[in-house]
């Protein structure tokens, strides 16, 4: 709305009541010939409710209203005013996460000391360069009546930019499929049988302790496979698995049925939208019983076809091949159906699976293409990390000098650092722009980090009781990103409000004398999965005494953290109960105090033993035996059916009558 008009009628009622008022001062004569004077002229002095501004009054209204208007100290405020009213529904604003106080006033249009003042009145104490988090962000946006949306990681606009608008060329890409399930129920077995060859015999304990990505061909067509580790400790794995893939292989083995993992396999299936086939293993077991295998599955609503559903399930046997074929030709045909495409002439886009760091090639990442090809010399950006892929192989270690097409999977060399499994790799147009977008995510991706440690008012009281904590200090080393990080989300689950997990460093390679220094400074513990630590490393360990445990198989690991951190609680004290005496006199001596003749009713009376007195069966005191007395004699016990005499250290007021019961405390071991 513009202020203008009201401005223009104030100054014109103010100029009507000066006019009113020099009449009133005017002698009659002169008003008279005054006023005939103006009217005939067309000037000013017409009566109140005759005034109608001319066009050079009119005119002079508007410039005296421009001249005020220049005067006014804060022109921006009604300029600030104006267009809210004519944006009053442009309230939609799209940041990125740890965006700061600074870049969200501007984008807001409005000072940062309001927001400021915001977070202050909110119990939080903001600077003006300070890095806000999603809830913050999510939190001040409402303050203000904005509606905010996230945008996605920094660079993807830079990357956008370069794809073509529409893609014209469609590839028909290979299904991608997750073979997911319950530990040994045969998800390798099953892929190994595929492939013919012995997959499962490299890892430890015969389980699966990383994602594997292999590709087969089947009747001439290929298929994607993704085998994910069927452990609970894998959670996170599986969810990256189940993200990136079209179907989901769910493995039952029908001599156990239904496992709890299995239902979680299916769960983090059905929240990525992907298609379900089961596959119903062991079948050529005695005790295999396809039918309560199926039953299980009914019961947590997975109803496959021949019990009323729509969901695939083909019954197999890894060790007799029986049925391999028919879930392979379950795989194609569902594949048919979804009809898979993906765009080629887009800049190459694929998806980190694995990634670690290889003594001799440095870091490689295991990825599954998507969009695109990517070849030998692209310059890609992966996570906060970029390169220029120096070379590419398949996952039996054969180089591929071919392009990569979406729904192939290779191994890659060339990242500068080692990427996040989960991570997206794009390819870019130059060095330059990768190692800006690279730059950029790792310094969000750092204040990402310390805004997890820093201590608010909302946290303060639970950093109190931290420190109050015991903690078991871990420094974690592991051969790939995954199993790292499905280590670090297995042992921060352990512990309670006493015991607690710190992993005060974790990383991916052998275990070095840096390791081993923090670990003596911190007094922590150092566990390798899959690694070892070097010589120097390991007599350093040795004449400082830091313990360094390694492990091949995962729940070994996590099984010694919990007894660590089990060994680490107070355990209960519980009261064992050992007799009852009733007295029956008493005896006063100096010296000593009063004695109580009494007779034991039930059980033991040890002269060790703790003592409470009852009252009208109420406690009245609870301490220790003094002496216990048998006649003249000390003794160590006094048995049921016996008289003896008894003294309470420190407590003399005992009456005829009272009850003495005589308890030890015993410790519990506490578990977690």
């Amino acid at each position: 709305m513009s202020v203008l008009p009201v401005i223009k009628k104030d100054l014109t009622e103010k100029l009507e009541k000066k006019i009113i008022k020099k009449k009133a001062d005017t002698p009659l004569e002169v008003k008279e010939k005054h006023l005939q004077a103006k009217i005939k002229h067309g000037k000013k002095g017409r009566k109140k409710k005759d005034f109608i501004p001319t066009e050079l009054e009119e005119a002079e209204i508007t410039k005296t209203i421009k001249k005020t208007l220049s005067k006014n100290k804060k022109p921006k405020k009604f300029k600030r005013e104006a267009q809210q009213q004519r944006d009053v529904d442009d309230k939609n604003i799209v940041i990125s996460e740890f965006t700061s106080v600074r870049e969200l006033a501007n984008l807001m249009d409005v000072s940062p000391g309001d927001i400021i003042s915001k977070f202050f009145a909110l119990g939080k104490m903001v600077t003006i360069n300070q890095r806000l988090d999603k809830d913050s962000l999510e939190t001040i946006c409402d303050e203000f009546n904005f509606e905010v949306n996230f945008a996605e990681e920094y660079g993807t606009e830079i990357i956008q930019k370069q794809a073509i608008a529409e893609p014209e060329e469609m590839f028909s890409r290979p299904p991608i499929v997750t073979i997911m399930g319950h530990v040994d129920h045969g998800k390798t077995s099953i892929l190994d049988f595929i492939r013919s060859t012995n997959v499962i015999a490299g890892e430890s304990g015969g389980i699966t302790q990383h994602i594997g990505a292999y590709q087969i061909t089947q009747n001439g067509k290929k298929i994607t496979f993704l085998d994910t580790p069927g452990h609970e400790a894998f959670t996170a794995m599986r969810a990256r698995g189940a993200t990136v893939t079209d179907i989901a292989v769910i493995v039952v083995a029908a001599n156990d049925g239904v496992m709890p993992t299995t239902i979680e396999a299916i769960d983090h299936a059905r929240e990525a939208g992907v298609t379900i086939i089961i596959a119903v293993n062991k079948i050529d077991l005695p005790e295999a019983s396809i039918d309560r295998t199926l039953s299980g599955l009914s019961k947590n609503n997975i109803l496959v076809e021949d019990w009323g559903g729509d969901i695939l399930w083909v019954p197999c046997s890894a060790k007799t091949g029986e049925g391999i074929e028919e879930l392979l030709e379950a795989i194609l045909l569902t594949a048919e159906m979804k009809e898979l495409h993906s765009p080629l002439d887009v800049p190459a886009k694929a998806v980190v699976i694995e990634s670690q760091l290889d003594p001799r090639m440095g870091i490689t990442s295991t990825i599954l293409m998507q969009e695109g090809k990517l070849k030998k010399g692209d310059v890609v950006v992966c996570g906060a990390t970029f390169g220029k892929i120096r070379k590419m192989q398949n996952e039996r270690g054969g180089e591929i000098k071919d392009e990569l097409l979406p729904s192939d999977v290779a191994v890659i060399y060339g990242l500068n650092e080692i990427p996040k499994a989960g991570d997206y790799l794009n390819q870019v147009e130059n060095e330059r722009t990768a190692r800006q977008i690279s730059t950029e995510r790792q310094h969000i991706r750092q204040e990402r980090e310390r805004f997890k440690s820093q201590t608010k008012l909302s946290n303060l009281f639970d950093k109190i009781k931290e420190n109050e904590m015991t903690e078991l200090k871990i420094i974690l080393k592991a051969d790939t990103d995954g199993s790292l990080g499905a280590l670090c989300d297995s042992f921060e689950k352990l512990g309670n409000d006493e015991v607690t997990v710190n992993i005060i460093h974790r990383g991916i390679g052998g275990i070095t004398e840096r390791d081993v220094t923090l670990a003596s400074a911190s007094d922590a513990l150092i566990i390798g999965f899959h690694v070892r630590p070097s010589a120097k490393a390991k007599k350093q360990s040795e004449d400082e005494g830091v313990e360094i445990k390694l492990y091949h198989i995962i729940y070994d690991a996590i099984e010694d953290v919990k007894n660590a951190l089990e060994g680490m609680l107070a355990p209960d004290v519980q009261d064992s109960y050992l007799g009852t005496a009733e007295i029956k006199e008493l005896f006063k001596v100096k010296k000593i105090g009063t004695i109580a003749g009494c007779a034991v009713v039930k059980g033991t009376i040890y002269s060790n033993s703790k003592m409470r007195v009852y009252r009208d069966d109420i406690v009245i005191y609870d301490g220790e035996i003094g002496s216990l007395k048998h006649y003249q004699n000390d003794v160590k016990e006094v048995k049921s059916g016996t008289d003896c005499g008894i003294s309470i250290k420190g407590f003399n007021d005992l009456k005829v009558g009272d009850v003495l019961e005589a308890y030890k405390q015993i410790e519990v071991i506490r578990t977690i």
